[in-house]
C-alpha cells in the first residue's frame, strides 16, 4: 500500500517528499494522477474537484510564515457532506443532481485552514441506513468499493470510499461520518487511523443525516498526529448546530498534547466482552496490550459491560424515527429545481421506480421502516433515546468511575471479510464502539497490526470531550509499535 502521512508542512508519500514550498500544485497532481490511474480498480472517488488544481496554487501562493495550518493538503471528503459546487448525493441516483451552493460548516472550516479538495468519495448507500442487508461500500451512483489490501474483499462502511482511498495512498487525509462504525470499521480494516468524535464537537450542518443523536464527522488519516491537526480544524460551535453549543469552549489544539510518554502510569480498561471472537485477531490484541504495559500503562481487565446487549434493541428505534426527522429537513433544503425528491417518502418512491438500477442487490427496508415513525413526540422514541443513553452512556461512566480509569481499549473490528452479495456482509467482532456510539462519546482505532496480511485496529474509547486525551493515548502506542 502507498501510505502517506502528514509531516509539519510536508506531506510524505511512499518515501517521496514534497517540500512545503511550492507543493500544494505538485501534491495534488500527483494525487489526482493516482486517481485517475488507480481507482478504477477501487471505485473509492465518485467525484473528482475541477477545481482542485486552482485551489492549489492558491495554497502555493499562501506558503510561508503566515499560511494557514493545513496549507495546501490534498484532502477528500466522503460523499454525504455538501462541499459547493460538487454534488452531495450519500450515493444515491436520487441525489445525482443535488449541488450544494455553499460549504457545509465543517468544510468551511477546513477550507480557512487551506486545504485542498481533491473530490468526494463513494460510500455505502444512505450510509448503510436504507436496507438491514446492504452490503458496505455498495452505491447505486458508485459501485462496490473495495479494499486495496485484497480487492475480493470489503473496505467495511459506511466511510467505505474514504478509508479505500487512504488505503490506496490517492490522498493525504480524508473526512468520514459515523453513526455507529462508519469511520472506526473502515479506517480499522484499512489500516488507518480514525476518529469518531464526541458527538457535538464538529457541526453536522449540511451533512446528509441519518441521527441527530449520533451523527458526527471525523478524520481518518495514516497518523494520529495528522487526526489531531485536521480535529483542530474541524472543531467548533455551529449557531445551526444546537448539538455544538459547547463545542468552542471543549475544542483544543489536539496536535499540541500529543507525546510518548503519555501512556506511562495511566490506568486503561481491557475490553474483555469485545474480545474473543476471533482467535487471530486476539493474538494481535495481546501484543498490543504488552507494548501498552511496556510504555508504563496500568491494564484493568474488565469481562463484563452489563445489559450492552439491550443497547441496540433501543439504538435501532431512535436512529430510524431521527432519520425521516432529519433526512426531510436536508431534502427539504435542496434546490427543488435540481431535487424532485422532497421527502424520505418520495426517496421510497423514486428507488421502486428505478429498482433495477437502485436496487439489484438489497432493498429499502429500513427506510419502509423509518417512514412509519411518528416523529420525536412519540413516547417510543422517547423512551428509546432515554434508555439507551442509560445503558450506553451509564454503562461506560460506571467502567471509568468504578476502575478509575481514562479510557477503554479493545480490537476494534476483525479482519475484512470477502464481499458477499448473496449473503452481505460477514462483520467479525466489532462490539468496541457500539456503546460509544450511542452514548455520543469518542472513540479512536488506530492500526494494531496485521491478521493474514489484513489490518485490524485497536480502539481507544473515552468520556464525551476526552478526544485529547485518546489522542495523546493513541500517539504514544503508535510511536511504541512503528508503523
Amino acid at each position: 500500500m502507498k501510505k502517506t502521512a502528514l509531516v509539519g508542512l510536508m506531506v510524505v508519500t511512499a518515501g517521496v517528499a514534497f517540500a512545503a514550498e511550492p507543493s500544494a500544485v505538485r501534491q495534488t497532481r500527483t494525487y489526482l494522477d493516482r486517481i485517475k490511474s488507480d481507482d478504477p480498480a477501487i471505485r473509492s472517488v465518485l467525484w473528482v474537484n475541477p477545481r482542485a488544481l486552482s485551489e492549489a496554487a492558491a495554497a502555493d501562493s499562501r506558503a510561508g510564515g503566515k499560511a494557514p495550518p493545513l496549507n495546501g493538503l490534498p484532502l477528500l471528503v466522503k460523499d454525504n457532506v455538501d462541499v459547493a459546487g460538487l454534488p452531495n448525493t450519500a450515493g444515491s441516483m436520487a441525489l445525482k443532481d443535488n449541488v450544494p451552493a455553499v460549504d457545509a460548516p465543517v468544510i468551511a472550516r477546513l477550507r480557512a485552514a487551506g486545504v485542498v479538495i481533491l473530490g468526494k468519495t463513494n460510500l455505502s448507500e444512505w450510509a448503510n441506513i436504507r436496507s438491514s442487508d446492504s452490503l458496505s461500500g455498495w452505491s447505486g451512483l458508485g459501485g462496490q468499493t473495495r479494499n486495496p489490501f485484497d480487492k475480493a474483499r470489503s473496505p467495511c462502511g459506511s466511510s467505505a470510499g474514504s478509508g479505500a482511498a487512504m488505503a490506496a495512498g490517492l490522498a493525504a487525509a480524508a473526512i468520514g461520518t459515523e453513526t455507529d462504525g462508519s469511520i472506526t470499521c473502515p479506517a480499522s480494516i484499512n489500516g488507518l487511523v480514525g476518529l469518531k468524535p464526541t458527538v457535538g464537537l464538529v457541526s453536522r450542518t449540511g451533512i446528509i443525516p441519518i441521527s441527530a443523536s449520533q451523527d458526527t464527522a471525523g478524520p481518518m488519516t495514516t497518523t494520529v498526529e495528522a487526526a489531531a491537526r485536521l480535529l483542530t480544524v474541524m472543531a467548533g460551535s455551529d449557531p445551526a448546530d444546537p448539538a455544538t453549543t459547547e463545542a468552542d469552549r471543549r475544542r483544543t489544539d489536539y496536535a499540541a498534547g500529543l507525546t510518548p510518554a503519555s501512556l506511562k502510569g495511566v490506568r486503561i480498561g481491557v475490553m474483555r466482552y469485545a474480545a474473543g471472537f476471533h482467535a487471530p485477531t486476539d493474538a494481535v490484541f495481546e501484543n498490543a496490550l504488552s507494548a501498552l504495559r511496556a510504555q508504563g500503562a496500568v491494564l484493568v481487565e474488565i469481562k463484563e459491560f452489563p445489559d450492552r446487549n439491550a443497547i441496540g434493541g433501543h439504538e435501532i428505534v431512535v436512529l430510524l424515527t431521527e432519520l425521516k426527522v432529519g433526512l426531510n429537513q436536508y431534502l427539504a433544503g435542496t434546490d427543488p429545481a435540481r431535487v424532485k425528491t422532497r421527502t424520505l417518502a418520495d426517496l421510497i418512491a423514486f428507488n421502486r421506480q428505478n429498482a433495477e438500477a437502485e436496487m439489484p442487490l438489497f432493498g429499502q427496508d429500513l427506510f419502509e421502516q423509518a417512514e412509519a415513525t411518528r416523529g420525536l413526540d412519540d413516547p417510543a422514541y422517547i423512551k428509546a433515546l432515554s434508555e439507551g443513553r442509560r445503558l450506553a452512556a451509564g454503562g461506560l461512566d460506571r467502567l471509568f468511575k468504578d476502575n478509575q480509569i481514562v479510557a477503554l481499549v479493545g480490537p476494534t473490528v476483525g479482519p475484512s471479510w470477502l464481499i458477499d452479495p448473496v449473503l452481505g456482509d460477514r462483520y467479525v467482532g466489532g462490539g468496541a464502539g457500539n456503546a460509544a456510539a450511542v452514548a455520543g462519546y469518542p472513540h479512536l482505532t488506530v492500526p494494531m497490526g496485521k491478521v493474514s496480511g489484513l489490518p485490524v485496529g485497536l480502539s481507544f474509547v473515552g468520556p464525551a470531550w476526552s478526544e485529547a486525551k485518546l489522542l495523546s493515548l493513541g500517539y504514544a502506542y503508535e510511536q511504541a509499535v512503528g508503523p
